[in-house]
């Protein structure tokens, strides 16, 4: 795990924590599909600025303008610390929090869940929110 970006503080020793217990308990749900989170040797997770991930979400996705987190299945998370922080304000979440939930995020796509349609993405908000609670509670 490594930030990458000036803009926003970020607690990278406690995410990083988290970011352990999180993949824990990622790698005790079924698999999802032939190739997924167990199989990486490894998982990195970079906290970028928004003009970053709008680059990256251009490139990969065709897409304009920032996004919150961006997975590739090599096992690269980035996650955009600005865009936290607004959706953080948005949802009246703490930024230590929204960062932790688009972490989880990162690491369900990683396993194989999608959120492109309805249904998949509310079965993918369950497990995020499960995920999210057991390793907030996880000493």
């Amino acid at each position: 795990m490594r930030n990458l970006q000036r803009k926003v503080p970020v607690n990278i020793i406690d995410l990083k924590k988290f970011g352990q217990k999180a993949l824990e308990l990622c790698l005790r749900l079924p698999r999802r599909k032939k190739t997924d989170l167990v199989q990486l040797r490894e998982v990195s997770i970079l906290i970028v600025s928004d003009r970053k991930i709008a680059s990256l979400h251009r490139q990969f996705m065709n897409e304009s303008g920032p996004t919150d987190v961006i997975t590739f299945q090599h096992g690269e998370i980035f996650v955009s610390a600005e865009t936290a922080r607004r959706n953080a304000r948005r949802f009246g979440n703490a930024l230590a929090r929204e960062l932790r939930l688009d972490l989880v995020h990162g690491l369900l796509h990683l396993h194989g869940f999608d959120d492109r349609d309805e249904v998949s993405a509310r079965k993918m908000r369950i497990v995020q929110r499960k995920i999210l609670a057991r390793a907030s509670r996880l000493k």
